[in-house]
């Protein structure tokens, strides 16, 4: 993993489900978030994600890119455009800083009406210095058996 390199793209599609159930769970009781009529008579022309649900889903993205042994330890966003339902949200990002095993990531959101949410996310991962944990150890054991079996003339 260097500066610069690219998260694949996640597309994540915005349903009532979804924006509703991100409220409730955040605890986040706005009418905004789960009343249609309530959300129009306050201009908005339905309801929309809470900024919960978008720092979940954020953190989603980085944790399955660089898999389940990385802790989130810093999440700092900004919302821009709401989330309403019926709309795609496409979450990218890029390496900003490797130090170690703390990687920092730029994420961007973006739906049909413009930028969602735009932030970085610092995380640590397991390093390759690291003491191998059970996959990686039998990798290297795996390794190591067919290294032995090509030096024999065999078959791995």
């Amino acid at each position: 993993m260097r500066v610069g390199d690219a998260l694949p793209p996640l597309e994540i599609e915005i349903t009532r489900t979804l924006v509703v159930a991100g409220a409730i769970a955040s605890r986040d009781y706005q009418d905004v978030h789960h009343d249609a009529d309530l959300a129009r008579e306050k201009g908005s022309p339905d309801i929309f994600m809470n900024i919960l649900t978008t720092n979940g889903l954020v953190g989603r993205y980085v944790t399955d890119h660089f898999g389940p042994d990385a802790v989130l330890r810093k999440v700092a966003i900004r919302l821009g455009a709401p989330n309403h339902p019926g709309d795609t949200m496409v979450l990218t990002g890029s390496v900003e800083e490797v130090d170690g095993g703390t990687v920092t990531v730029r994420i961007l959101g973006a739906n049909g009406i413009g930028r969602h949410v735009m932030g970085t996310v610092t995380l640590t991962v397991p390093t390759t210095e690291a003491a191998p944990g059970p996959a990686s150890a039998a990798a290297a054991a795996a390794a190591a058996a067919a290294a032995a079996a090509s030096a024999e003339g065999g078959v791995a």
